[in-house]
């Protein structure tokens, strides 16, 4: 049975074209990222299946609640062929068609967005979006090409954040990071070549970290738009990291200056 709960749907024309959307519906596995999924109104949801003892854990998760939809007892080897056997499916599987993107305009009450120039692989997306919702960020902004789609690998690699944190695509980042200038957002790029260190550039109140491709970088054409570029100094012998642990490293450095999550 399918659930399809009122959605907020971005006016005609407005974000992915559908040649860059994922197949609906399409296999989210994993326990966190089905609960996640479960538990978010604005997914479309078509089908859960799990073992007898999977769906006992889903059940022992306050943020589930009742369950939408009722679930099919399978044996393990159903879920291996529908995800494959190298999947860690943790014995839960939902068919549910991807989220609508949601506009520019609804990341502008954040105090914290991560924009993503190009990035492109779906084990690195996920974790930054995975650290972005562990760190307090309150949206994501991407291109709507070179960008990977919304599916099951991203998913899990993002342990449930894909449908925690909103997320916005946009065709034009450059006049994407303008627009967010405009709303009082300090933009900042990483760059292990930078010339100033993330803990000595003014931020203000409101950050988008700005994060580019493996290798590539920012493009020239975003970086030149941006208030600044920082690099993130280490203590050790490899000074670049991998995009993902950048992000969570700079995501974390920024959270501590804007204050984010702390009390008082």
């Amino acid at each position: 049975m399918s659930q399809r709960p009122p959605q907020h749907r971005r006016p005609p024309g407005k974000g992915r074209p559908p040649h860059a959307r994922a197949e609906a519906p399409y296999a989210l596995y994993g326990l966190h990222t089905v609960a996640a999924a479960l538990a978010n109104p604005r997914r479309v949801k078509h089908r859960l299946l799990a073992t007898r003892n999977a769906l006992a854990r889903l059940g022992e998760r306050a943020d589930v609640g009742p369950l939408p939809l009722e679930a099919e007892i399978v044996e393990p080897r159903v879920l291996d062929r529908m995800v494959g056997t190298d999947a860690v499916h943790q014995g839960v599987v939902l068919l549910a068609d991807p989220l609508d993107d949601v506009s520019l305009d609804d990341l502008a009450g954040a105090r914290l967005i991560v924009a993503l120039d190009q990035v492109t692989d779906p084990h690195n997306v996920g974790a930054i979006l995975r650290s972005a919702v562990a760190l307090g960020a309150g949206g994501l902004l991407t291109t709507t090409r070179h960008a990977p789609t919304e599916g099951g690998v991203l998913a899990k690699a993002a342990s449930g954040a894909v449908d925690l944190l909103p997320i916005a695509a946009e065709t034009n980042l450059s006049r994407a990071l303008a627009a967010l200038r405009e709303h009082g957002f300090t933009t900042i790029g990483l760059d292990s070549e930078a010339g100033h260190d993330l803990d000595d550039v003014p931020i203000g109140d409101r950050v988008v970290l700005v994060l580019g491709a493996e290798g590539k970088g920012v493009r020239p054409g975003v970086r030149g738009g941006l208030d600044a570029m920082a690099r993130l100094t280490v203590p050790g012998a490899i000074a670049s990291l991998n995009v993902s642990n950048a992000a969570a490293i700079a995501l974390y450095a920024i959270g501590r200056r804007l204050r984010i999550g702390a009390s008082g």
